[in-house]
């Protein structure tokens, strides 16, 4: 079997996009349709074909740079006992375990199109009250000309000549054992079991395309600051057909200016006068929900909280929501007036409280300066 590299004509560090131009230089120097009169054409095209669908992917061209093959079993081979009860059924059976649940089989047909990833940006409402937000990524889409088979207008992939459309071709080995047989991806046809002999010219063959999409998230209650959403099949399209895959949202809440959550409560600290929280007081207050009246009870000292039951976050396994908790601060003026201090001053008197003596006020001190 040739070189994949040597056929694409790169070193074996080649970069991405120089896989890509050696690829479309050669599929485009022998392609069948620019080379009608050379009966050679289409055998060096697919294995071009072949050997950049091997190298274009990273874990598959990461097994061929190690074992001369991207087949993880076939790979495996090396050492027939190294993965245990399963690899050795794999050597003698093709992973057709005599026995059942030790093989397993290569997964046939196009590999599914890769996850994707986004964000989305939420307020303290969202969270509580639910929300609709859009995400654009870009992603592959399936190709509308060929209808993602990868192949022109008019025509059809076709049944691969190497392994049938199997996808796999079994080899005999002879060893110490005896007899072994192995399955390996078919190298013609990437493990497919169809090949191209005319790629579509708008995909150029791989049965998709990049754009960006946009697409609507519902975000349901309750959700936290890096909750992930799955949103099955809006992925990537898989190359030649293959299934989407999925789009993982992910959510960044914003900090509130008033509430921080606590699990399903909210938090706040609320600053009270003394007055207030030695006379008690009635005020109105806003929640997300709206304006209610909180009572602050007489003689309220700091740390005391008031409980709004059912103004929290809602539970996202569950019923209901939490509470909001409002944390009371009481506040002591520093910037009393004479008369306030005054009033103060007579209502310490009055409990038979000792106090600080008065300071001398600043116009009495310029007074003071001018006699």
């Amino acid at each position: 079997m040739a070189d994949h590299y040597e056929t694409l004509g790169v070193e074996r560090d080649a970069t991405d996009e120089e896989l890509k131009r050696a690829y479309r230089k050669m599929a485009r120097q022998y392609h069948p349709d620019a080379n009608p009169d050379d009966p050679t054409a289409e055998g060096r095209f697919k294995e071009v074909r072949a050997a950049y669908e091997v190298l274009s992917d990273p874990e598959r061209r990461s097994l061929y740079d190690r074992f001369g093959t991207d087949d993880v079993r076939a790979a495996g081979m090396a050492d027939p006992f190294s993965g245990g009860l399963g690899s050795i059924f794999d050597a003698f059976f093709g992973g057709d375990s005599p026995f059942g649940g030790f093989g397993s089989a290569r997964p046939q047909g196009p590999p599914p199109g890769e996850d994707l990833e986004a964000h989305v940006d939420l307020d303290l409402h969202d969270v509580v009250f639910g929300a609709e937000r859009e995400v654009t990524v870009r992603t592959a889409v399936r190709c509308e000309s060929c209808d993602g088979s990868g192949a022109e207008a008019g025509t059809a992939p076709v049944r691969c000549s190497q392994c049938g459309g199997s996808g796999q071709v079994r080899r005999v080995r002879q060893s110490m054992l005896g007899q072994m047989v192995t399955a390996a991806a078919c190298d013609l046809c990437g493990g497919l079991g169809e090949m191209i002999e005319q790629m579509c010219r708008d995909c150029e063959g791989h049965g998709r395309k990049l754009e960006r999409r946009t697409y609507s998230v519902q975000v349901p209650v309750g959700v936290d600051d890096g909750t992930t959403l799955r949103l099955s099949g809006r992925g990537a399209a898989g190359p030649r057909g293959g299934a989407h895959g999925d789009l993982y949202v992910h959510t960044r809440v914003r900090p509130h200016p008033r509430f921080h959550r606590n699990g399903s409560d909210l938090v706040h600290e609320l600053h009270v006068p003394f007055t207030q929280a030695a006379l008690g007081a009635r005020l109105e207050y806003e929640t997300l929900d709206g304006t209610e009246n909180i009572v602050i009870p007489k003689g309220t000292e700091t740390g005391a909280v008031v409980r709004l039951r059912g103004r929290g976050v809602p539970h996202v396994r569950g019923r209901g929501r939490g509470d909001l908790l409002v944390q009371l601060v009481v506040d002591v003026p520093d910037d009393l007036t004479d008369e306030q201090e005054e009033l103060v001053r007579r209502l310490a008197d009055l409990r038979g409280e000792e106090v600080a003596e008065p300071s001398e006020s600043l116009l009495g001190r310029i007074r003071t300066a001018f006699r």
